[in-house]
């Protein structure tokens, strides 16, 4: 998501490179081009007419400081008001004195609630909570399956009643829910409620009986960001019905233009308080506006990159790695397992959209996930004394490698090389000692 909106501020920002001063028609071009990039994200026109007037304030006579140049200051105006249009400040969590702390997730069919629900009750499990979750959604087939299928990877319990029996409906499925946490001391309880295909009175006043069972602490509409401006009048109408407390984006892995994100505060009031960037449970991240606005603008996410390598990355792993590497003693094996610890970080290709300073060519660089897969099987298809000794993999024990691991012989040879130039690269890091071991090292150890 943003790609298109970074590319264009990438361009808009290009032009100015290099003045001395901003003219008042080089500030008017600027507004423009930037007014034009926002409405063609689908941003709502309101939110960007505000948008381009502050900025237009901050930079109108702008003059070059001894820290910053004309882009740069601009940059950072356009930086603060994208944080601004984004919420702001990070919601926190603040959990009910008397448990269980009630979330309550509202939303229309299909924007994605019940994988939401699990994904939240993996998140607050994550902060040390016992969340539960509560199955009211009994509209949709096989809801209530998919939520207990999910619960259970999470490793969450489920209060699920059976459709059409007497006296199951949402509302006492809800009651009958946080009775249950109570009784059974859950200190979070996620609410998953009914949708339909669009706002209706009748879905409005089933999840309203529901919000009424349950007290929640908090509310939260689960808005698909593929859907645009119609996602701003989803959460307008809901608001109304419910006083929202913030929002859940999701399928921001997508090719949305962004304009839902960049609208929904601005135009309901209420911060996005989480965002879905995948379809597994663990690709749930507490929304921070300052971070996304650094990476619509291409200055990556380190913060981020630093946290998915502090929940994924074995930190007594990488600390043997960096010991072996240090005498000399790094292999293939080393070297698979290092591969397997970034894989569980996400997809290559957004965490190379994390790092700063990457050149837009190359942070719009296709990186398939297949490749990395092909290397695996490749080193899997070597004896332990090859994976020890890559040198003396030829000949045959080429053929026999590409063999077993349905790649060409030029595929191995390709990898035996070039592990044998990161081995010479990793030794000459790491004779400065043990803070240069590893980049992730370094990321984990000096946060």
């Amino acid at each position: 998501m943003f790609e298109s909106l970074s590319d264009r501020f990438d361009t808009i920002f290009g032009r100015l490179r290099g003045k001395g001063r901003l003219s008042s028609k080089d500030v008017d071009d600027v507004l423009r081009e930037i007014r034009l990039a926002l409405l063609e994200a689908d941003v709502n026109f309101k939110v960007v007419k505000e948008f381009v007037a502050r900025v237009r304030d901050d930079t109108v006579g702008i003059e070059a400081s001894k820290a910053l140049n004309p882009a740069q200051q601009v940059i950072k105006s356009v930086h603060a008001r994208l944080v601004e249009a984004l919420g702001g400040d990070v919601l926190r969590i603040t959990y009910a004195s008397r448990p269980p702390t009630v979330v309550l997730l509202a939303g229309l069919q299909g924007a994605g609630k019940t994988t939401t629900a699990a994904k939240l009750a993996r998140w607050f499990r994550q902060q040390g909570r016992q969340p539960m979750l509560v199955a009211c959604d009994l509209q949709r087939p096989a809801a209530i399956e998919q939520l207990k299928v999910l619960a259970g990877r999470a490793g969450v319990p489920v209060h699920a009643e059976v459709p059409g029996e007497p006296g199951v409906d949402p509302v006492s499925v809800a009651a009958r829910g946080k009775a249950e946490a109570e009784r059974i001391g859950r200190d979070v309880l996620i609410v998953d409620t009914a949708g339909r295909l669009a706002v209706d009175d009748a879905l409005m006043d089933e999840v309203r009986r529901v919000s009424a069972a349950v007290a929640p602490d908090y509310t939260f509409l689960v808005i698909d960001a593929m859907t645009g401006q119609d996602a701003v009048s989803t959460a307008q109408a809901f608001h109304a019905t419910l006083a929202l407390d913030g929002v859940v984006l999701t399928k921001l892995d997508g090719d949305a233009r962004g304009g839902a994100a960049l609208s929904v505060k601005q135009v309901v009031g209420r911060p996005i308080a989480f965002a879905s960037t995948g379809e597994k449970l663990e690709d749930l991240e507490a929304f921070h506006p300052d971070r996304m606005a650094s990476r619509i603008l291409g200055m990556g996410d380190v913060m981020t990159l630093i946290e998915r390598a502090e929940s994924a990355y074995d930190l007594e792993t990488a600390e043997k790695a960096a010991a072996r590497l240090q005498k000399g003693q790094f292999t293939l094996d080393d070297f698979l397992e290092q591969m397997q610890q970034v894989k569980r970080m996400g997809p290559l290709g957004q965490i190379l959209g994390m790092l700063p300073g990457i050149p837009k060519e190359l942070r719009k660089t296709e990186i398939d996930d297949r490749d990395v897969a092909r290397i695996e099987a490749i080193i899997r298809s070597m004896t332990p004394g090859e994976r020890r000794d890559p040198a003396i993999v030829k000949g045959s024990r080429r053929n026999r490698i590409a063999a077993g691991s349905g790649t060409s012989v030029s595929e191995v040879k390709r990898l035996i090389e070039q592990f044998g130039e990161m081995q010479k690269m990793m030794k000459m890091l790491s004779g400065g000692g043990k803070g240069k071991m590893s980049a992730l090292s370094g990321l984990l150890g000096q946060r």
